[in-house]
């Protein structure tokens, strides 16, 4: 049975495995005492680009998973998002979309000029939009998965994995305020579930 449509019982599947038992999520994303926040922001959107290549791995992979005749779009429980190239709204296959975004993420994280490695060099003016532009992109791949390919982790005996990758993907989100809420309602349902409706505004 397909996510799309994001009927009930799509939720009740995608919750009932919960996560997995890996302590309070809360406490890993917080800033701990001393820390630079930017590093802070870098280690951790680093992390969460890896886990996000990791889950679509898994269903681009799949028999049935993610390619253009499945996805003809890229679209989370009603919502297409757009490519966005200059002054252009671009519709995209699913899978070009996400090979679109997640391409620039990593040209991002790999710009020495907005994610330096060298310690000592400063963090640019726009570094705040650029990482919260990649946590919507980001967010973004979590919502087509959850809407179009549970299937896939169901069959894996795997919706834990992806369950607790998102809390914590949420949780960071939720923690510097990266992603607007208005953003995150094409997974608000299962948002409430794994984490609470006290989420950062």
């Amino acid at each position: 049975m397909s996510a799309a449509g994001g009927s009930s019982a799509v939720w009740r599947d995608a919750v009932a495995a919960s996560t997995l038992g890996s302590g309070n999520l809360r406490d890993v994303v917080r800033l701990p005492c001393g820390e630079d926040k930017n590093e802070w922001l870098a280690v951790n959107i680093m992390d969460l680009m890896k886990q996000v290549r990791m889950l679509y791995g898994v269903v681009f992979g799949a028999e049935g998973g993610c390619n253009e005749k499945t996805c003809p779009v890229m679209s989370a429980r009603g919502k297409e998002y757009f490519w966005t190239q200059g002054d252009l709204l671009l519709s995209t296959p699913a899978p070009t979309y996400i090979d679109y975004a997640l391409t620039w993420c990593q040209l991002q994280l790999e710009d020495e000029n907005i994610f330096p490695s060298h310690i000592g060099k400063g963090f640019p003016p726009h570094y705040d939009q650029v990482c919260e532009t990649i946590m919507r992109r980001l967010f973004r791949v979590y919502a087509h998965v959850y809407h179009a390919h549970t299937n896939v982790f169901r069959s894996l005996k795997a919706i834990a994995h992806l369950n607790t990758s998102f809390k914590q993907f949420i949780l960071f989100a939720s923690q510097f305020q990266l992603i607007p809420r208005e953003e995150l309602q094409p997974l608000m349902p299962l948002i409430e579930e794994l984490v609470g409706s006290q989420l950062a505004s």
